[in-house]
């Protein structure tokens, strides 16, 4: 039939058959012009991988490497969740944003703490008074402090919570905070900090600060002990409960009792740790079946500061707004010297913040955030040690006089800021670890020597492009008790000559290695190779830096096995004690030595305390805890700085860290953005950044300019092929007419 069909149909002419390709080919010249046009004539970058914002929104662009485990305050202790939360949420206390030394101001409050020394019975005293038993601090809050928008706050016509469920069956069609569409806010009472702290002993939450804290708040071991443990059944009003160092005088007056004395107290107002947390707010999370949909503090936090969070899809971007709440608040108008000549008081006086929005896009690749910093996509690149390797060099130039922004990048306006952070990068062994912890002095000799294999003054020359200096002491520069020299130099590492720390020859770490049983790198029981395990994040050790660690090791006859993770796999297993060699980096919350010394606290240890403790080595030296507890509680003076001496000293002898050191951290600005200088230890900083939206559209427009060249010879080249056809095929529908009429 088929065979039937075709010799029967009607045929075609030839110019019936051409017109359906002569048509295609048509519409795609029609198409190119179309595309040229687009190209040629667009005002915005093609690959501009940002959404439109109003021309009159002014929206900071930057990225996360990680994505954070903790937004929770009360349970967040890592620098990369401290990006958010320090934004969100305003404790009473915050620092100078400009001023060198580092300088405590009130935030919060409306001046700084009022402290009283009370002896035994309430007794006001001295505060070099023998009889000091408790130090109170009386805090005074602003008038002028509102939370954000938020359904917790939302009240029905009687004044009754809105949004408040008895089955999960009821808030079901909640997904996320923006999904209500119902929302308010109020005034900070006094009581909202009382409720943070007091969540800061609730066992249930688990807060990092509960050991540290309860030595010194009066009341706050009580506190936790009265609570119910976990598990737990929906939400406890930590209101009903009573902590004998707090105490509400009225709405906007709190006080809060210690123990004793600790100097360094106001430093830790300044933390988010004490930021005030709504009962409501508390409430508002424990609805049935909200902990199912990440409805929880954890992860969509409420506070008062200058920025809250409209959106948390961490696997694609964290999105904080203006809270239009926010107090009052202005740009210093004085600094250290130096700042006036580099522009960093010429918003002096301006309403704060300055920024509408700010979107924090996943990039776990360093190449590719730095290929869009390059772009003009992220107004800020990482930190020099976040730079793909190799490309240090495209974006600085090293030079006896230091480091400075390449040429290139310097033409097109780009900035560097240095960081002032006081901060320590370093592998730690884990003390539990059987083959290479404990405190015998064979396992001390097996440590040191492990040191001395490591050339950490290599590595920052390979590795870090030199941007850091070898840390002989867990107490990094700028730090009150940082040694330099001689007298800060670690002696079982190192030696003195001609003026300067020279590291111990490869033949006195394998001697050590004879001394700790492993001659040759061997165990001279059973003649099995020493291996060691390093625990590292997946991103920050490539191929390169791993052959290079296992080739010093093995000059020593020591072996090694990388296990690697991503960042919240690796800190649960340093945090579990699942670890013989770890990597980690603390920053400092606040310039004191107690800061790092913590670091080998026993106490700390997260093994002891069960909780999220700093001292991931699990050091226990009885000795060094027993320094620091009369440290922390001594103020600045000769005696405080020999007792640091004597815990350094501690540190040193036991090897608890195979290498250490401190970074030089340099960051890059585009032109477009301003008010760069470091802080170093605040991360509440995001509300002093101004964007000119202008002139990044116009730089990313000139960055971004499409090659349109090829378009030109390939419109060209189409239209020398079509025209001939076009010019055949209406000739023969002339003819075909004319012929038509005869």
């Amino acid at each position: 039939m088929l065979a039937q069909f075709i010799s029967t149909a009607p045929r075609m002419t030839a110019a019936q058959t051409n017109q359906p390709r002569l048509a295609r080919i048509v519409n795609r010249l029609c198409l190119a012009v179309l595309f040229y046009l687009l190209v040629a004539c667009g005002d915005a970058p093609l690959n501009n991988p940002h959404p439109h914002h109003p021309e009159d929104a002014m929206v900071y662009q930057s990225f996360m490497q990680s994505i954070p485990k903790h937004l929770d305050p009360a349970q967040s202790w890592a620098v990369n969740e401290a990006i958010y939360i320090s934004q969100i949420y305003e404790p009473p206390l915050g620092y100078h944003f400009l001023k060198r030394p580092f300088e405590l101001i009130p935030t919060a409050l409306e001046s700084m703490p009022e402290i009283s020394y009370l002896d035994a019975d309430g007794n006001a005293v001295v505060e070099d008074d023998e009889a000091l038993a408790f130090t109170r601090y009386t805090l005074r809050l602003r008038d002028d402090l509102l939370y954000q928008p938020h359904p917790a706050f939302a009240l029905d016509k009687a004044g009754q919570p809105l949004y408040l469920f008895k089955t999960a069956q009821e808030g079901r069609r909640y997904r996320q905070i923006p999904d209500f569409p119902e929302t308010g806010y109020r005034p900070v009472y006094a009581n909202d900090y009382v409720y943070g702290i007091k969540r800061l002993a609730d066992p249930v939450i688990a807060s990092p600060m509960l050991g540290f804290m309860s030595q010194y708040i009066q009341g706050m071991t009580e506190f936790s002990a009265m609570l119910p443990g976990p598990p737990r059944k929906g939400w406890l009003n930590l209101d009903d409960f009573h902590m004998e160092g707090l105490e509400v005088l009225d709405d906007r007056t709190l006080t809060i009792t210690l123990n004793g004395r600790y100097p360094q107290f106001p430093f830790w107002l300044a933390m988010h740790f004490f930021s005030p947390i709504a009962p409501e707010v508390d409430r508002f999370y424990h609805n049935p079946g909200f902990v199912d949909r990440n409805l929880t503090l954890d992860w969509w936090p409420v506070g008062s500061g200058p920025f809250m969070m409209v959106e948390n899809n961490p696997n694609k971007e964290i999105v904080l707004e203006r809270n239009p709440n926010y107090r009052e608040d202005f740009f210093p108008e004085e600094g250290e010297p130096g700042d006036q000549e580099a522009g960093y008081l010429d918003d002096a006086g301006k309403r704060l913040p300055f920024l509408d929005r700010a979107v924090f896009t996943l990039e776990k690749q360093p190449l590719s955030y730095w290929t869009k910093f390059l772009q003009g996509y992220f107004d800020r690149s990482g930190e020099t040690q976040g730079y793909p390797l190799g490309l240090f060099d495209q974006a600085f130039t090293v030079s006896p006089d230091g480091v400075s922004v390449d040429s290139e990048l310097a033409d097109r306006g780009l900035t560097m800021s240095p960081s002032v952070e006081p901060s320590v990068f370093y592998y730690g062994f884990n003390m539990l670890d059987p083959v290479l912890g404990g405190y015998t002095e064979e396992r001390r000799k097996l440590r040191q020597a492990l040191q001395i294999a490591f050339p950490t003054e290599e590595y920052l020359s390979i590795f870090y492009e030199g941007n850091g200096i070898v840390a002989q002491s867990p107490i990094p520069p700028g730090i009150p008790g940082h040694l330099q020299g001689k007298a800060g130099m670690n002696p079982y590492v190192y030696d003195w000559v001609d003026g300067e720390p020279k590291r111990k020859s490869l033949e006195i770490a394998k001697q050590l290695l004879v001394e700790a049983g492993y001659p040759n790198g061997r165990d001279a029981r059973t003649g099995e190779p020493l291996k060691i395990f390093l625990d590292v994040q997946s991103q920050a050790v490539n191929n390169t830096r791993k052959r290079w660690i296992e080739r010093v090791f093995s000059e020593v006859g020591v072996q090694v096995e990388f296990r690697p993770a991503d960042f919240n796999r690796t800190r649960e297993k340093m945090l579990t004690g699942n670890s013989q060699i770890y990597s980690a980096a603390w920053g400092a919350d606040y310039p004191d030595p107690e800061n790092f010394l913590f670091l080998l606290y026993g106490p700390e240890s997260p093994l002891i305390c069960k909780c999220d403790g700093a001292n991931y080595s699990n050091y226990e030296n009885e000795e060094y805890d027993a320094l620091f507890r009369r440290m922390r509680v001594l103020p600045s003076g000769p005696e405080r700085d020999a007792l640091i001496d004597q815990m350094v000293q501690l540190y040193q002898r036991d090897a608890v860290w195979l290498y250490a050191f401190n970074p030089k951290r340099i960051f890059l600005n585009n032109p477009w953005v301003f008010n760069n200088k470091r802080h170093g230890i605040s991360n509440a900083t995001l509300k002093y950044t101004r964007i000119d939206g202008q002139q990044r559209d116009k730089l990313r427009t000139r960055w971004n300019e499409p090659t349109i060249w090829p378009l030109h010879v390939a419109l060209i080249l189409l239209i020398a092929l079509i025209a001939p056809g076009v010019v055949a095929y209406r000739r023969r529908r002339s003819a075909t007419a004319r012929q038509g009429r005869v």
